[in-house]
């Protein structure tokens, strides 16, 4: 049987929202345009967390202003959370929804920010397509957005040599690896350098977009407030505050 899209059931969940935030989002001075195009990347047994969460607060965004969405995988298949690997899913479960791509890489739609999970993708050795897509979209991205192990997945395509990035803790000693030319931040919930920006553990990615929302567009600030008023959020402020999970982890402060 089927499993049910998680886009048919996730996708309404800020629907309240249009009466809660007034006025129309305009651009910021200081740029000429604020990112309208954005796309999701999802390779197989991406974190559920690392789209809907991000993608729950820009859905609240585009009640605002116009923004375009699309949905990125090999086919246009349905794209699986389960793992490649069977010994990563040792309990033979079937708790693995998925979600349908609205275009493939090789579409190749006109996008100004990819969001690149994480997840047990970020471990897979099948990622061939993905970092393809990634070295090929970057150049002409305003900005890429990795949350939590995407960053590792972003790592191995080479975009973010020389950056500063960082990773979920939990997982430093195998992501950090995959980028041994990546400048490594700890502690950090998010980290912003020029057109890369990326989290830590999953719920971080929270913080990232709404710091990236009230960065990026002139009504920003009181957008972020209205969204993580409704969802019961207190959105962290400063980007240095990992909660103590690089402490927790045994990471060490660097960069």
């Amino acid at each position: 049987m089927m499993l049910p899209t998680l886009a048919s059931t996730l996708l309404f969940s800020l629907s309240l929202l249009a009466p809660v935030m007034g006025g129309v989002v305009t651009q910021k001075s200081e740029s000429n345009s604020c990112p309208v195009r954005y796309g999701f990347l999802l390779p197989r047994a991406f974190d559920v967390m690392d789209v809907f969460a991000p993608l729950d607060i820009l859905q609240a965004l585009s009640r605002q202003t116009h923004l375009e969405l699309a949905m990125l995988g090999r086919t246009r298949e349905p794209v699986s959370t389960a793992p490649v690997s069977a010994a990563m899913n040792r309990f033979n479960s079937s708790f693995f929804p998925t979600i349908v791509p609205t275009h493939t890489y090789d579409d190749d739609p006109p996008l100004d920010v990819l969001i690149v999970p994480g997840g047990a993708a970020a471990r897979s050795p099948d990622l061939g397509p993905e970092l393809v897509y990634i070295r090929r979209v970057f150049p002409k991205l305003q900005y890429l957005i990795t949350i939590c192990t995407g960053a590792g997945i972003a790592a191995q395509s080479g975009v973010l040599d020389g950056h500063r990035a960082t990773t979920n803790k939990a997982a430093w000693s195998t992501i950090t690896p995959m980028g041994p030319n990546v400048k490594w931040v700890s502690p950090a919930r998010w980290v912003e350098d020029g057109k890369v920006w990326t989290s830590s553990g999953v719920t971080a990615g929270l913080d990232l977009t709404f710091a990236f929302v009230r960065a990026k567009y002139e009504n920003g600030t009181a957008i972020a407030e209205a969204v993580a008023g409704t969802m019961e959020h207190v959105m962290d402020m400063d980007w240095r505050d990992d909660k103590g999970f690089g402490a927790k982890y045994h990471v060490p402060v660097q960069n």
